[in-house]
Parts: structure tokens; sequence; C-alpha cells
């Protein structure tokens, strides 16, 4: 049994250095201070908890291909209209927001676009009530938010790659 209890607690993240973490959260508190205060410019509901794990993703691990421009926009793309078409035709259908998670994460995988936070746009949808226009508007304004802030935080030492180059 404690063999196999250690296979739960090891830590497969390699170890970095002090300054690329603290580098990491400071771009994450950037990225968010950001996304909230357009929220309070333009009125959208921008401040969604997805958006906060897309920062652990983006600030955090640059070179995780979960992380990438592509992945973030097409992930909460399809993940908008998935969830907001859901809510669209079964408003307050608990058990319809599950399938919509499921079907998110299948097109997701299908168009190579995962990005995890994504996942749950469906529930964020049926807990506000946010229709395809509003919900298309939110993930759409806070992606390209957070992907524009994440280039150029990478391009500051200690530098990343962001976004990967396929050469």
């Amino acid at each position: 049994m404690h063999r196999h209890f250690r296979h739960f607690i090891h830590r497969h993240e390699p170890k970095g250095h002090w300054h690329g973490q603290v580098k990491a959260g400071i771009g994450a508190c950037i990225g968010m201070l950001a996304v909230g205060a357009l929220a309070i410019m333009t009125g959208i509901p921008l401040l969604i908890a997805p958006f906060g794990a897309t920062a652990v993703l983006i600030f955090g691990q640059p070179k995780s291909p979960l992380a990438q421009p592509a992945n973030v926009f097409g992930g909460y793309l399809v993940a908008a209209v998935i969830g907001g078409l859901a809510m669209a035709l079964a408003p307050g259908l608990w058990w319809v927001a599950a399938i919509a998670v499921g079907v998110t994460i299948a097109a997701m995988l299908l168009l190579r676009v995962t990005h995890p936070p994504a996942g749950a746009v469906p529930l964020v949808a049926f807990a506000s009530h946010l229709s395809v226009v509003p919900l298309f508007t939110v993930v759409v304004v806070g992606a390209l938010a957070l992907i524009a802030i994440a280039v150029l935080h990478h391009a500051l030492p200690p530098r990343h790659q962001y976004p990967l180059r396929s050469d």
C-alpha cells in the first residue's frame, strides 16, 4: 500500500527557478488585473473562474501545448458555442450543462484545441444564464486579452518562447 501511495504524492513537475516562478505569479496578477479593469470599463462580466485557470497555464506553463494561443482561443471559442447553444436550447436543465461539458471536451480534442479551463464554460453559461452572444463576447475578449498580455510578459527576462514556434 505504501509503495502505491508514493505514486500519488510524487511531483512530476520539474523544479524551476524562483525568479521564473515569481515572474509567473506577477504575470498572472497583471493579466487578471487587466481583465478585471477591462470588465469595469466595458461592463462585460469578464472575471470568470476559467480565466484564473488559464492564467496558471499561460503564465506558469507557457511551453505546454494546452497553453498555446490556438488552444486558449480555440478552446474557449468551441466551449462558448456549445455552452451558449445548450443554454439557449435548454435553460436551467443541469444535466444539459453536464452533457455540454462532455461535448465541449470531445470537440476540443477532435479539433486539437484542447484547453482544460474552457471545459468549464458550459457550466459558466448555465450558472450565469449567459446566452450565446454575451458568452461568446466574454470568452473572446477575455481570452484575447490574456493571450496578448502573456505574449508581452514572456518577452521580458527571464524569457520564454511564447507562443511556441514550429520551425
